[in-house]
């Protein structure tokens, strides 16, 4: 859930992460995984952005992994076999505070083979590069800062000023989910009002994907009873993944349309 919340923000406010990450407000567009290569590549975590004349590689991470330096290098690869001309800037984004030495990792080495990323632990970044861009919000809770509540409750102030519902909406939706990576659920709840979460696309999508893998299921099954099966199970992993997430039984309830009851089992 966290990678899908980090996508639909850098997705939806890609000038907000150009020009936090590339120092200047440039328009990018998505960059399907598709165009790079005929062969399968991991699409979870992955973003690519691009414009005319680079491409932003964005991975968001909330546990290091071993990994990360070879996929770095791979896609680099298959971005240069599409796009030799264009420069490319690959930057890994570590969510959550950890003393793994894999987050200080920023190169892949292999013999007489070097490339070299960019790594961003969020818990070393400065609280006010987050707090100029609504893109950018929900991640303040998330940066170097001495009060997470205090950090929430600017943020919750700085969303309540924007004009656009729709996007007022998103962004207190993202803020909620990624705040519950290091406040309580109670805390978060107190500062983000639950209405604007409630009408956000980003639980509709998130309501989406878990009908269309129960669907998906059902059909796999071949049988009436399969997908109806199918169905519910897709809700009910929705409805787990809300509430693992920190949202209340009420919220749950009405997102995903079980009963109190129904979603009170879950989260038992």
């Amino acid at each position: 859930m966290f990678d899908n919340i980090c996508k639909f923000l850098a997705e939806t406010f890609s000038s907000d992460f150009a020009t936090w990450l590339l120092g200047e407000s440039i328009t990018l567009t998505e960059l399907s995984p598709s165009e790079l290569s005929l062969e399968p590549i991991r699409a979870d975590a992955l973003i690519l952005l691009q414009s005319d004349e680079v491409v932003l590689h964005l991975e968001f991470q909330t546990q290091p992994k071993a990994d990360i330096p070879f996929r770095m290098i791979d896609y680099r690869l298959r971005v240069y076999r599409r796009f030799k001309s264009k420069q490319m800037r690959q930057v890994v984004i570590y969510l959550q505070q950890t003393n793994s030495e894999l987050v200080q990792q920023t190169t892949f080495t292999l013999e007489e083979t070097y490339h070299r990323f960019e790594i961003i632990r969020l818990w070393e970044q400065p609280t006010s590069v987050f707090l100029e861009s609504p893109g950018l919000l929900p991640f303040a809770v998330l940066s170097q800062t001495n009060n997470r509540t205090a950090t929430l409750q600017q943020v919750a102030q700085e969303i309540s000023e924007i004009p656009d519902q729709r996007i007022q909406n998103n962004i207190a939706a993202s803020a909620f989910i990624l705040a519950g990576l290091v406040l309580e659920k109670d805390i978060v709840q107190q500062l983000l009002r639950r209405e604007l979460m409630q009408e956000s696309v980003t639980y509709q999508a998130i309501l989406a994907e878990g009908l269309a893998e129960g669907r998906a299921k059902g059909r796999a099954e071949g049988r009436a009873e399969g997908r109806a099966e199918g169905l519910q199970e897709g809700v009910r992993r929705v409805a787990m993944n809300l509430l693992k997430e920190g949202m209340s039984v009420e919220v749950v309830a009405k997102v995903t349309g079980l009963s109190l009851e129904q979603v009170q089992q879950l989260a038992s």
